[in-house]
């Protein structure tokens, strides 16, 4: 059992994967801090840069995206009271300052 952890761990922190899920994250964050990009544009987005990438680090990297954009989109939910993903509209409303 803990065979799969440790070979699941280790593959998500190679030299192969890492960076992708880095690059992945970053972009991910940038794409859902704009307003009107959500998470999942973002996906849509990066998915034809993944055909030529093998599984693993293709899977990774839009895991990443969609991640790091959920993440990104509540930036602008909180700082300017704009849902930047549908799923930040809540954090709009309710938790964002009041810049007053």
């Amino acid at each position: 059992m803990f065979d799969y952890l440790i070979t699941g761990i280790s593959t998500a922190v190679s030299l192969d994967v890492f960076p992708v899920l880095f690059f992945g994250v970053l972009g991910g964050i940038i794409l859902g801090a704009l307003p009107g990009l959500t998470a999942t544009m973002g996906v849509a987005i990066l998915l034809p840069f993944t055909f030529g990438m093998s599984a693993t680090p293709a899977l990774v990297m839009l895991i990443g995206v969609y991640i790091g954009g959920i993440y990104g989109g509540s930036i602008s939910a909180i700082l300017l009271k704009t849902p930047g993903t549908p799923a930040s509209a809540d954090l709009s409303t309710r938790w964002s300052h009041n810049g007053t």
